[in-house]
């Protein structure tokens, strides 16, 4: 599972011109699940996302995680994350794991957040998505998880 996070004030997500989620100060969330992820993984960037000191503690350092500034999560599920464009001029998506099989995953991601008190909003799985968010920083990280038993 790899996954793209961004500090952001707001960001909200719209399919097909509706609303379907938004978020007020938190990280923004894109992650794909690769082909073999499961539980394990799931869990694995739960505790990761949960407690990643990306926001600023009362002397300006990155110190507090979600949790600790009170944030929220949008969580974009976004195969081409894992998209691999080293060669040639049209990436592969190879990794990434089949829809039914990523829903799977990524709703255990949804649950493991929340089980750690983590808010999340979601996307539209597999639905065409526009996302709008006002960047904080910049901070934009990749975490990936490690090759794990599922």
């Amino acid at each position: 599972m790899r996954a793209i996070v961004e500090r952001v004030r707001g960001a909200r997500v719209e399919a097909g011109g509706r609303p379907v989620a938004s978020i007020e100060r938190g990280l923004l969330v894109f992650v794909a699940v690769e082909r073999g992820d499961g539980r394990a993984q799931a869990e694995y960037m739960a505790e990761k996302l949960a407690h990643l000191r990306v926001f600023q503690d009362g002397q300006g350092k990155l110190n507090d995680s979600v949790l600790q500034a009170q944030g929220q999560v949008l969580l974009i599920s976004n195969f081409t994350v894992v998209g691999d464009a080293s060669r040639g001029r049209r990436p592969s998506f190879d990794r990434a794991a089949p829809a039914q099989e990523a829903l799977v995953v990524f709703e255990a991601l949804r649950s493991a957040l929340e089980a750690r008190g983590v808010p999340v909003a979601v996307g539209s799985f597999g639905d065409h998505m526009e996302v709008f968010s006002v960047c904080d920083g910049p901070v934009t990280l990749v975490v990936e998880t490690p090759r794990l038993d599922s």
